[in-house]
């Protein structure tokens, strides 16, 4: 029998309420079950020859396991960041996908696709960003504010993104901003305040910050960080955007996750510190195999995990689960009208943003991926 912790392990996350008002909530991960050896190349096998013959895809994000990584190319389907998972789905021709991510990334999927089954390995795969953004808090305080014009991070809710004018990712988020600036709109942004506080000061945007955060990218510290960058005087530090403003100020790069790949690629360093979730240094290996990957610090040297970026609910995301979907049709995502409609309004506003005006989204992110460019 594959080994299971069947105890839920919780994590904290910052929840705000409709006066503005933040407490720390607590959510709950679990862990899959593990496959080694003859079962997991049996079950690999057996979910190549389903998707062929139920006509699905497999698109992952980079911080999902491996082997589900090299699963999802070999067979067609796609690794990448919330911004291209969005568009491949959306342009496949399969009539099923799986979706290895967190829920939203899910939703995202059937909101531009409804004519598709949408499936997850784990539907109890969540964001704390999602969870610290209650839609009906979200939309309390939204009603105080309706002069502004409502951005939400993908990372949101289904029920969210039908109360926004926009929904961006971390690879448009300020281009699309700055134009909104350009614009004369007052925005009100939701729910990342690192990511929220960075497009801020790199635009000047009039923004109402929720109180949300990653707690994956809020947990680096820049302290260890120096210390580290000391011990690696010539490597090129990578940091995401939603991280808080400490660590950001030491990057080289700060960008997306297709960002960060990009910038390990093409730069001319031999080193590179990275911090995001550790799931995206096995990309970044097979992309750059010559190239030394160093994992950015999440505590001090008295912890018991020098570097523990790592998404709970990514981890969710297994082998058995992507089988299941295929064989029991399981963990099926669904977005109920009108909910559906009103979400994708947000969603094609972003994509058609990213499609027709490339000249505005180069000029946004200058400086926002410094020595690279445009994410």
């Amino acid at each position: 029998m594959p080994n299971v912790i069947d105890t839920p392990i919780s994590f904290d996350y910052p929840q705000q309420d409709a006066s503005g008002a933040t407490c720390i909530a607590q959510a709950w991960a679990k862990t899959p079950p593990h496959l080694d050896g003859a079962p997991k190349a049996a079950v690999i096998e057996r979910i190549k020859q389903l998707l062929v013959e139920k006509d699905a895809a497999l698109v992952a994000h980079y911080y999902v396991d491996g082997d589900i990584q090299d699963l999802a190319m070999a067979t067609g389907g796609y690794v990448a960041d919330s911004l291209e998972m969005a568009r491949f789905g959306k342009n496949h021709s399969a009539k099923n996908l799986i979706v290895a991510g967190v829920r939203f990334m899910g939703e995202t999927a059937k909101i531009l696709s409804p004519e598709k089954r949408i499936f997850m390995p784990d539907l109890d795969a969540t964001c704390s960003l999602d969870l610290g953004c209650p839609a009906d808090e979200f939309a309390a305080f939204r009603a105080k504010h309706p002069d502004r014009v409502v951005v939400v991070y993908a990372n949101t809710s289904a029920a969210v993104k039908a109360q926004a004018d926009w929904m961006v990712t971390s690879s448009c988020a300020l281009a699309i901003v700055h134009q909104l600036k350009l614009e004369g709109k007052k925005i009100l942004w939701a729910p990342d305040r690192h990511l929220g506080r960075y497009i801020q000061e790199q635009t000047g945007a009039d923004m109402l910050l929720w109180n949300g955060a990653c707690i994956v990218h809020d947990e680096f510290r820049a302290e260890e960080l120096a210390t580290l960058k000391a011990k690696h005087p010539n490597a090129m530090v990578l940091v995401h955007p939603e991280s808080p403003q400490a660590v950001v100020d030491l990057a080289d790069v700060v960008g997306s996750t297709s960002a960060m790949i990009k910038a390990v690629v093409e730069g001319s360093a031999a080193e590179y510190i990275v911090a995001t979730d550790n799931g995206i240094l096995h990309r970044m290996r097979q992309l750059a195999p010559h190239k030394k990957l160093i994992e950015a610090p999440t505590a001090g040297n008295s912890a018991t995990c020098k570097s523990c970026a790592h998404c709970p609910w990514m981890a969710m995301n297994g082998l058995q689960g992507i089988l299941d979907c295929l064989e029991k049709h399981s963990g099926e995502i669904l977005v109920p009208e009108p909910t559906r409609s009103e979400a994708l309004a947000c969603i094609e506003r972003m994509l058609a943003f990213t499609q027709n005006h490339p000249d505005l989204l180069a000029k946004a992110q200058h400086g926002f991926v410094k020595n690279i460019g445009a994410a």
